[in-house]
């Protein structure tokens, strides 16, 4: 008999998480493989984030802290949203959490009642609906298409709504697809949402500062203030920091559901590491040149991919507006068979085929939510970046 929960029948792994893992059991047995499978910076954390960290440490910081945060770093959220976003909030409305994925987690933990649906436009964050269906909830898929700029329109928004709709998830820069909403698009959406009452929209931000070609990101906060007693807005350190590792996201949102998901955070994980909060308060109160750095370098790597995918027959590439993912289109290859005469019948099997005969990992567009694509990660050298697109032209120039 089997002690695993039952819920947990319907929730897959990370996809991401298993191209990087299938790439790794490759390099073990010798074979030269590339893993763009995972997105986190190539860069180191800049120094005077760990320096203060180091400093923390050296004080004595190495307690447990209150469940939303250090009154320091909750601070340093809000002066960040107010400085950078334009949203008005204290720091009794922030809370803190180890990554922005559990804070998305306990939002769902703190609303979700069995059957309550969660509209995801997809193509979507890979983890979003295997959260909603641990935590009983149904994701509600709305297909974005190329067309829409992989975006949501208020059209779509207005048909998937039901009187179960209980949230709407916005991602922005995207991933994978690296969409970016203008102000009037989502005030387009507010506009809808405005008629639908018990909707609650989480906005995730993790990639603002990571946006190209003179962008300028709007919060939804900031594009639809009447909807700011249920919106949730999202974000972290670890894109535009380069502190993946360091495990700090934290959110904004209405006092209700803020003092709710601190309850399940002292109830599960008690609080952050005290000495990762005093990290990030240097991070968001301290010099951003190293972020406007990163940004460069992360779109001049998207143009070196978007101009090298163009280059090649059978895919496509729209240049992603943000984020460090290029979401390729595939579609030519779907139904053609690689030089051992297997069928490539969708994007899975276009991953398999790139990772086994052309040593790239990516993630198929299935784990996205909209297929036939693959995605790769931009997040690493150009070098890197170049040799990675030469042998996907070689694979692809081999499938027939």
């Amino acid at each position: 008999m089997s002690y695993i929960s039952s819920r947990l029948s319907v929730v897959k792994p990370s996809a991401s998480m298993a191209a990087s893992q299938a790439a790794k059991a490759l390099r073990a047995k010798g074979v030269d493989v590339i893993d763009l499978g995972l997105g986190e910076p190539d860069f180191p954390t800049p120094a005077h984030i760990t320096e203060a960290a180091y400093a923390a440490a050296k004080a004595g910081q190495t307690l447990y802290t209150a469940a939303a945060g250090t009154p320091e770093v909750r601070e340093a959220v809000a002066a960040k949203f107010r400085r950078e976003n334009g949203l008005d909030y204290t720091a009794d409305d922030i809370v803190v959490a180890n990554g922005a994925k559990q804070i998305i987690f306990n939002a769902l933990m703190a609303t979700l009642e069995s059957g309550d649906e969660v509209i995801l436009p997809a193509p979507y964050f890979v983890s979003y609906p295997e959260m909603v269906k641990l935590l009983g909830g149904r994701p509600v898929v709305v297909e974005c298409p190329e067309a829409t700029g992989f975006k949501l329109t208020p059209e779509l928004l207005e048909r998937a709504i039901t009187p179960k709709s209980k949230w709407l998830f916005l991602n922005m820069p995207g991933n994978p697809s690296g969409a970016v909403y203008s102000e009037a698009e989502l005030k387009a959406l507010g506009a809808v949402l405005a008629r639908h009452s018990q909707v609650l929209v989480l906005s995730d931000e993790i990639y603002e500062h990571i946006i190209f070609d003179g962008r300028e990101f709007v919060s939804f906060g900031k594009a639809c203030p009447e909807l700011k007693d249920r919106s949730l807005i999202v974000n972290g350190v670890a894109k535009a920091y380069a502190m993946t590792g360091w495990r700090v996201g934290y959110a904004a949102g209405p006092a209700p559901l803020v003092k709710a998901m601190s309850t399940i955070q002292s109830q599960s994980v008690t609080s952050v590491c005290s000495i990762a909060q005093a990290a990030t308060v240097a991070a968001l109160n301290g010099p951003q040149d190293e972020v406007v750095r990163f940004r460069q370098a992360f779109e001049a790597r998207r143009n070196l991919v978007v101009d090298g995918i163009r280059r090649i027959n059978g895919l496509t590439l729209p240049p992603p507006e943000g984020a460090f993912y290029a979401y390729i289109g595939c579609a030519s290859l779907i139904g053609r068979k690689t030089p051992k005469g297997i069928v490539l019948e969708d994007d899975t099997a276009v991953a398999s085929y790139l990772l086994n005969e052309g040593r790239v990992a990516s993630v198929p567009g299935a784990a996205y939510g909209l297929s036939p694509y693959f995605r790769i990660s931009t997040a690493t050298s150009e070098g890197v970046l170049a040799e990675a697109i030469a042998r996907i032209n070689a694979a692809v120039a081999q499938v027939e």
